[in-house]
Formats: structure tokens, C-alpha cells, sequence
């Protein structure tokens, strides 16, 4: 069974409710009725009900069973517009700012996954990613603990000798640039809670990545990540982690053993943490394009989970997203 197989194996075991904040997008209505119809969600698009069922129209598609939702119209506006004044007004936000911001497809979805009405939000086949990430980090917030919100990149590898068999979590590799040694702690804490939520991994190993092996090479971004290693072990002293450490010795026994002999991840790595985005975008088309692997990405470190598209997404990308989503929902604290 494939990784995405598995995940969607998941999603129907809890469904779990996603928003659509693209609701009249042709894409996201065709994903809708299969994450629908496969009971992988249930979905709700967000937008014009009469542009929606336009679209849905011109692609044949049957909307019947789906919850759609006009903003501008809604019943629950007022109340999510006060309690959106509630949260923000000490950012300068007034009841009216409040009343026209709900207004926003997008400020209601995120709205929605606030206040319980959804499990988790998926856009991006229209939006940016910073139209999404602004009024979650003001409404839904980090998790406890989690001040940065990065991504993980979920590899999935014809060599099933890596990592968990054949799966490994790569971050951060779209979000922060240039990490600080408390962010990349952070986002190594998150990303190996996504290893266990969506990957299956019970027992993660996370590897912080550098060009040294436990000292060979003295530098200030050595000592970077030797201080996000630090951090990370504060921050989760159950968690397996070790670093710094060379990709080969992260991931090769014999090589682990020979550069860090004693190390409890080195050779055995399944998370891998690279030090900045450069390193983390690189490493994951390297692994994509010459190593053959499927790879999906998700956000991690929202309190409820959010995820993003790219504005070139297929439909399939669409629902494959939507099952991560409602997966990672299932395993919300």
C-alpha cells in the first residue's frame, strides 16, 4: 500500500470536515464531489452558491450532499465577526473591520476552523500562501510550545531500506528561509509530530543535518544547529533526535556508526532537519527528480491544520490534500 493510499485508508476511518475557501474554483468542485463520493471528507466550499453551481454545471458535476456556504450571507457572520473582534481588537481591529473581514472567503474558512464549524482548511489553487498563513497565525495561532509555522515534505521512496520503509519527512523546505537555532529546534519538534501523525512513524528519529559530523567542522552554521539540537533536546527530552550530522551518516549504518558511533539516529534517521530553506528546497527535488521518490507536502505548527496548494495543483493534488488534512485533524490536541 502507498503512502497516499494509507493516508486516505486513514481519512475514512474519522471523517473529518475541511473547508474549501475556493469553493467556485473548477478544480477544487471536482476534487469536492470525488473527496465527497470516496468519503474522505466532507467538504464544504465556500463562495457564491449560484457561481458555484454555474461551474459545477459546466463540468458536470454533482454538488448533491455538499455543504456550500455564502459568506456574505451566512447566518453564523455575525457571530464569527465578534469573535473575530475579540482576537484582534487589540491589533487595532474594529467590530465594523470584523463584520467586513468575515465577509472574506478566506477569513471565514479560517473562521470556521476556529470556532469548531471545520477540522482543517486547504487552499491555494487561487490563493497565496501568505493569504491563507496571515489570518491563521492571527486566529488559529501555533500550537503550544510552537512559535514558527514550516513545512514537511513527506518522501516516499523506491529504496524501502531508508528511513521507515522507504518513508521519510523533510523540513523545513518551503516556509522559513533562514531559520534561527530556536526556530530549526521548533520545526524539528514539528515535523516529527507529523512523522508520527501522518506517516505512521511511532518512534521518530530526527537527524539535524549540516556539512559536519558531531564537531568535524568548526563554523558558525555548524554551531547553529548544534544549538538547535540543544534546544530541541529541552524542548521534547523524549524525542530521539541527535545532530549535527552529514546526510550520509544520517541515513547509512555503516557510515552513522563510523562518524557517530553511539549516536541513537545516526544510519537509522527517518525526520531529517535541514539547516535552511536552501538546503531543505534543494535536498527535496534532489530526492524527487534523481531519487525517484513521491513527495507531498504539508504545513505543521498551526494549532488546527491548514494546508496549501500550488496555484498549478490538479484536482488529484486537490483531494490528496484534503485527506492529509483531515488526517492530521484526527490527530489534533
Amino acid at each position: 500500500m502507498s503512502m497516499v493510499d494509507d493516508i486516505r485508508k486513514k481519512a475514512r476511518a474519522d471523517v473529518k470536515t475541511i473547508v474549501l475557501p475556493e469553493g467556485d474554483e473548477p478544480r477544487t468542485i471536482q476534487a469536492a464531489y470525488t473527496i465527497k463520493t470516496d468519503g474522505l471528507a466532507n467538504p464544504v466550499l465556500l463562495g457564491n452558491s449560484a457561481k458555484i453551481a454555474e461551474e459545477a454545471a459546466k463540468k458536470n458535476v454533482d454538488l448533491s450532499g455538499i455543504t456550500i456556504i455564502d459568506p456574505i450571507d451566512s447566518p453564523k457572520a455575525k457571530d464569527y465577526a465578534k469573535e473575530l473582534y475579540e482576537l484582534r481588537k487589540t491589533k487595532g481591529v474594529t467590530e465594523e473591520d470584523a463584520e467586513k473581514l468575515v465577509q472574506d472567503v478566506m477569513y471565514y474558512g479560517i473562521m470556521m476552523v476556529k470556532m469548531g464549524d471545520a477540522d482543517g482548511l486547504v487552499s491555494g489553487a487561487v490563493h497565496t500562501t501568505g493569504d491563507m498563513l496571515r489570518p491563521a497565525l492571527q486566529l488559529i495561532k501555533t500550537k503550544p510550545g510552537i512559535k514558527v509555522v514550516s513545512s514537511s515534505f513527506l518522501m516516499d521512496c523506491p529504496n524501502k531500506k531508508l528511513g521507515h520503509n522507504g518513508l521519510l519527512v523533510y523540513a523545513d523546505c518551503v516556509v522559513m528561509p533562514n531559520p534561527t537555532a530556536e526556530e530549526l529546534a521548533q520545526i524539528g519538534v514539528s515535523a516529527a509530530d507529523t512523522a508520527k501523525t501522518l506517516c505512521g512513524i511511532e518512534e521518530p528519529k530526527v537527524a539535524f543535518l549540516s556539512f559536519s559530523t558531531k564537531g568535524s567542522a568548526k563554523h558558525e552554521l555548524v554551531s547553529k544547529v548544534q544549538e538547535a539540537v540543544r534546544i530541541a533536546h529541552e524542548l521534547a527530552p523524549d524525542l530521539c533526535l541527535d545532530g549535527e550530522m552529514q546526510f550520509d551518516a544520517a541515513l547509512v549504518p555503516e557510515i552513522g556508526a563510523s562518524k557517530a558511533k553511539g549516536s541513537p539516529v545516526a544510519g537509522y534517521a527517518n525526520v531529517l532537519i535541514f539547516p535552511d530553506l536552501q538546503a531543505g528546497n534543494i535536498g527535496y527535488k534532489i530526492t524527487q527528480r534523481i531519487g525517484g521518490a513521491e513527495c507531498f507536502a504539508v504545513l505543521q505548527g498551526l494549532a488546527k491544520p491548514c494546508n496549501d496548494l500550488s496555484r498549478g495543483c490538479s484536482v488529484e493534488d486537490i483531494i490528496n490534500t484534503v485527506a492529509f488534512t483531515a488526517v492530521q485533524a484526527q490527530g489534533a490536541k
